[in-house]
């Protein structure tokens, strides 16, 4: 409730749980006659309070004691919350001497005491604020502010958070018209204690506001101040930590959905209708005629599954909380009594329900929202809707394509995908009982496996771009349409919403609304993977050049789309079985694709991609892909240019629907590179084990550059010994050339424990490279990693090469906690400064770290993230590979590589790759005398090894 700016309760302080300044209607100069009398309470203000804290607190304990033992539902416990606060402030109003009735004499002020917002719609969540209006017909006397004063302070007291305001029936009408959340408070406005008539009269006056262009423009604002508050709160019901208040599909949009429905109906104004309003949407849906009764169950179905959900959230908080985080959502979930079945976790299975209710809060909203928009529009019009005949059999009202006859969904269920059909082909938004209808009769969509039409018109409205669309406003496009418009140029989430893709799809109802516990996925499973065909169709249209250059090139040149789309929207469809995804997916993406009538030869490629998905960015993120074992290995496994291609767009597209963090241009590049070497190998260039050519090709360049610079011909001649194939493979020639630069003031130093560094940052990859060379010590690469962590850096890659004279030459490439470039000189400095100290001995690592305080994020540490440790000796012709897999935290690297150190491991290349809290590091290793580990007595040894650092880091955090 916002407070009134026409003046001040005597500059009242306020305590500081309760910020917001207590504002009034002017004082009256002098006091009526009646009122001259200093005021005076009924009771005092400490005795009052200690009567209603022992009161409160006991009946609050009953009520939470009744809504934990499952005796009261949501809705009933919420609505005993703001009866039982309507009690206590009635008694404070009566202890301030405040009558309930105007004086039998006609003497005494005009006075109601109202409960607004949430409180006046008559539920209140054990910690939300308490709105109320203290409503005069004139501006309100001294003793009259001193009484309201006596009940504000003694709320505080309470411990309540308090939204008030004091005005006139004329300055409250004032604010609603020139204040759109005012206006909307006052819909739900409900007396507690005085003379109801003001509220009556006041009622009267908003409801005769609430008309023609007055009435348009406030539904208008209130429907994009909730597309505003999405976009604030992720613009998505499918978040994994959704805010189930002010989130899309939260109880916000239910009551966004009220507000407009009673304003445009002139329905809920009057005080009588306050109770049954509090129990959901159903009087206002009644009224349109929109709902079932039994669809009109499940809306107050809905309404109690988010009352009891919040109720939870702030019962176990113990604050006004509405983010659903990973940490409460198992105690919530096992609250409601949702157990493991099967595979399913009960928190997966409580999370899944919760996403349905907030689909069915979309869906609700497909529905009730443009029907209410054309009722408005009809009302201003003073005309019925314009029926006319439509494309393909089908009609238009008002221009939105509909159903002549909805049965028709049910004698033929071919004709939902036509009908959306139609309306892609010809640029027509859908009418809102054409929406309802497909809902409605959604279970008919079964029928559509196998049907040859069908499956046609599916790949189509899949992967087919739309036309170009139109600018709002114009005949074709009606203004009050935004979000229909978005889902013409993109299908598939009103597929999703509508139920079509569950029944079409064998498999995707068990992905629907699936949690990711990994806290690196932000969307439920099939929210993730329409983002990924949406990605997908971004970079075809040229939207993301800039950001994925490669991408767009090769998808420019794509000959097989409705493989590569289908493969995209499959990609995941295997989870949620329990095993392998990948493989799982394949199977049934082998099953959907003979469904929908693909030739073998296709339905093979669509299974591989969803099979491999995972390829190219576990080897580009955990690989040496300057190895050339791993090249092959790959190229063995695609054998195929084009499902190269393929896959690459689909990693990409994978990557950069798991959200904003996800992608980074480091990954772009490694993957960049990657795509390149295999390329090669498979149309026929060099061959990753023969790549002298390759190699003498960078030696001569950087041979030419040195020359450029004057550079010594001996300095020149030692440089180009010094390095094995492997090292002239790993970098660019400008790179060498620095590392030329590097060796050379090593010499000019004269010292042979000089530490030469090089810090370069790289904002067009959004990456820092380190390079350091000197002499070749024990523990070296885990000092550096332990430096880097002081600095609060990410390590993303390192390479370690030792040349032919002892000398190392380590590069790492590193990160902000942001996945950004270190580019500040400031920060660089003292990267430098860190580095220096810690390479030299100045600092105690261990002692330094341990004492050094990182910011955990707590909320995570509730999901599990299991220990594992692989030791791999194949996919290497010179190293084990160490692969290790934990929970991630500062210094996480600096840990394990120590006891690599210790162990007496040599680490020629890391690998480091974060996914939200799991940490895999991969380590290429070989043993002091450089060989591979030989003996399952030596795995043993490290995996045992690494296993306890990994268990000592879970008891560090915890």
């Amino acid at each position: 409730m916002q407070n009134d700016a026409t003046g001040t309760l005597q500059n009242l302080p306020e305590p500081a749980a309760n910020k917001r300044a207590v504002m009034s209607a002017p004082l009256t100069s002098t006091p009526p006659s009646h009122m001259s009398q200093a005021w005076q309470p009924v009771v005092p203000r400490q005795e009052a309070l200690e009567r209603l804290r022992t009161e409160l607190g006991l009946q609050r304990e009953r009520i939470r004691q009744q809504f934990e033992k499952r005796e009261t539902s949501g809705v009933e416990t919420a609505r005993n919350l703001a009866l039982l606060m309507d009690h206590v402030i009635a008694e404070l109003a009566r202890h301030a001497g405040l009558p309930s009735a105007p004086q039998e004499d006609g003497t005494g002020e005009a006075f109601c005491l109202c409960a607004t917002g949430g409180h006046g719609a008559g539920l209140l969540a054990p910690f939300s604020d308490v709105d109320l209006l203290f409503l005069t017909e004139a501006p309100p006397s001294a003793n009259l502010i001193k009484a309201i004063e006596y009940i504000l302070y003694t709320l505080w007291d309470l411990g309540l958070r308090v939204g008030h305001a004091t005005r006139t029936i004329d300055s409250a009408m004032e604010m609603a018209r020139t204040d759109q959340t005012s206006c909307t408070t006052l819909l739900d406005i409900r007396p507690l204690h005085g003379q109801k008539s003001l509220v009556l009269a006041l009622q009267e006056k908003l409801e005769a506001y609430l008309k023609g262009p007055a009435l348009e423009r406030f539904v208008l604002q209130a429907i994009t101040q909730r597309e505003e508050r999405h976009q604030r709160f992720g613009d998505t019901p499918y978040l994994v930590e959704p805010h189930i208040k002010e989130g899309k599909g939260g109880l916000r949009d239910l009551q966004v959905l009220n507000w407009i429905g009673y304003a445009v109906l002139g329905n809920g104004l009057s005080i009588k209708s306050n109770l049954q309003r509090a129990q959901g949407l159903a009087p206002a849906c009644t009224l349109l005629g929109l709902l079932t009764q039994r669809e009109i169950s499940r809306t107050r179905s809905l309404w109690n599954f988010l009352w009891t959900v919040r109720l939870n959230l702030h019962y176990i908080t113990g604050r006004n909380e509405e983010r659903l985080t990973f940490d409460v959502q198992p105690i919530i979930g096992a609250r409601m009594r949702y157990g493991n079945h099967g595979h399913q976790r009960g928190v997966e299975r409580f999370m899944r329900h919760h996403f349905l209710m907030a689909r069915a809060v979309m869906r609700l909203t497909h529905v009730f929202q443009p029907a209410i928009l054309l009722h408005l529009r009809n009302q201003l019009q003073q005309r019925p809707p314009r029926v006319e005949p439509g494309p393909d059999g089908f009609q238009r009202i008002d221009g939105c394509l509909s159903f002549p006859n909805p049965l028709a969904l049910v004698r033929e269920p071919v004709t939902v995908l036509r009908f959306l059909d139609c309306a892609r082909r010809h640029q027509l938004a859908l009418h809102p009982a054409a929406i309802q209808h497909i809902i409605r009769f959604e279970r008919h969509s079964a029928f559509l496996r196998h049907d040859d039409e069908a499956s046609a018109l599916f790949i189509r409205l899949l992967c087919e771009p739309a036309a170009e669309l139109p600018a709002p406003g114009t005949a074709t496009v009606p203004e009050q349409y935004p979000e229909q418009w978005q889902d013409r140029l993109f299908w598939l989430p009103l597929l999703n919403e509508t139920g079509i893709l569950s029944h079409l799809l064998p498999g995707w109802s068990r992905i629907l609304g699936r949690t990711q516990f990994d806290g690196y996925h932000i969307h439920t499973v099939d929210a993730h993977t329409i983002e990924s065909v949406r990605v997908l169709r971004m970079i075809e249209q040229g939207r993301m050049t800039d950001e994925l250059p490669l991408a767009y090139r090769l998808a420019r040149t794509m000959t097989q789309r409705p493989l590569l789309y289908l493969a995209t929207l499959l990609h995941d469809i295997g989870k949620g079985h329990g095993g392998d995804h990948s493989e799982i997916g394949a199977d049934i993406a082998t099953t959907i694709c003979q469904q929908l009538g693909f030739s073998a030869s296709d339905t093979d490629t669509v299974s591989w991609l969803v099979l491999h998905h995972l390829l190219l960015s576990r080897t580009a993120f955990s690989r040496d892909i300057d190895d050339p074992q791993t090249i092959l290995d790959l190229a063995d496994i695609i054998q195929s240019p084009k499902r190269l291609r393929m896959l690459l767009l689909l990693s990409i597209a994978d990557i950069r629907a798991v959200g904003p963090r996800a992608w980074n241009a480091w990954k772009a590049t490694l993957l960049g590179r990657l795509y390149t070497r295999i390329a090669d190998v498979l149309e026929g260039g060099l061959q990753a084990r023969e790549d002298d050519e390759r190699v003498e090709h960078n030696k001569a360049f950087v041979r030419q550059e040195l020359m450029d610079k004057d550079m010594a011909p001996a300095d020149i001649a030692s440089f180009m010994k010094l390095g094995s194939p492997g090292y002239w493979l790993s970098f660019d020639p400008q790179s060498h050339v620095r590392h030329a630069g590097l060796i050379s003031q090593h010499r000019e130093d004269g010292r042979d424990n000089a530490i030469i560094m090089d810090i370069v940052p790289l904002p067009s990859r959004g990456i820092t490279e380190l390079t350091v060379f000197c002499k070749d010590k024990p523990g070296l690469f885990s000092r550096i990693t332990g430096a880097l962590a002081l600095c609060g850096a990410t390590i993303a890659d390192a390479r370690i090469h030792t040349l032919h004279n002892g000398m190392v030459l380590d590069t790492f490439w590193f990160q902000t906690p942001h996945g950004e470039a270190f580019l500040e000189p400031e920060h660089v400095e003292r990267l430098r400064e860190t580095i220096t100290q810690v390479m030299e001995g100045d600092v105690n690592l261990d002692e330094t770290l341990s004492a050094a305080s990182f910011p955990l994020v707590r909320r995570l540490e509730a999901l599990p993230i299991p220990s594992r440790v692989l030791i791999d000796n194949d996919a290497s012709e010179n190293h084990s590979i160490v692969e290790v897999n934990g929970r991630d935290r500062p210094a996480l690297l600096y840990n394990i590589t120590a006891t690599l150190s210790r162990l007496k491991l040599h680490i020629s290349s890391a690998h480091i790759m974060t996914y939200g809290l799991r940490a895999v590091d991969v380590f290429y290793v070989t043993d002091a005398e450089g060989h591979k580990l030989a003996t399952p007595e030596q795995e043993e040894a490290l995996q045992t090894a690494l296993l306890e650092t990994l268990r000592h880091t879970e008891a560090d955090i915890s």
